[in-house]
């Protein structure tokens, strides 16, 4: 399975939060730190809100932080989250669906149940699970300590 460049992004904003908590953190911090364009953070910051992961705050003194502890944010949920919308495969797009074996085809079943795993599997780990040596991720992007 592929991620979107949305969920990674996601991925990486939340880890950033959990690394920085209870400080908040600015777009231009994870811009910078990971390379990523600003205006691509935006939109993820601003869904990440939208669904419970970040509380926001706009203007001069603005950034986020985490919703809940880190430990409390299932990988598995974010993936599903910035996922939910893609097919992994066209038959699971019934708008889009045009391959002319689905009424037979019984990979789906196979592919659905793989899909379920994957999650089952993410979900298993949380934010915090994913942060477990926050100070080499500190130093490696060059992020003073809090």
């Amino acid at each position: 399975m592929r991620l979107s460049v949305f969920t990674d992004y996601s991925l990486r904003v939340l880890i950033q939060a959990a690394l920085r908590h209870p400080n908040k953190v600015t777009i231009d911090e994870v811009a910078n730190a990971y390379g990523i364009s600003r205006n691509h953070l935006i939109k993820v910051i601003n869904e990440l809100g939208r669904a419970g992961f970040l509380v926001t705050q706009r203007g001069r003194s603005g950034g986020f932080t985490l919703a809940r502890p880190a430990d409390r944010i299932s990988v598995g949920d974010v993936v599903k989250f910035g996922e939910e919308d893609q097919p992994i495969v066209e038959c699971f797009n019934a708008e889009r669906n045009t391959c002319v074996i689905t009424p037979a085809c019984r990979l789906r079943g196979a592919i659905s149940e793989a899909k379920r795993a994957f999650f089952d599997v993410l979900g298993k780990y949380t934010i915090a699970d994913v942060c477990v040596k926050p100070e080499a991720l500190l130093r490696h992007l060059g992020i003073s300590a809090p």
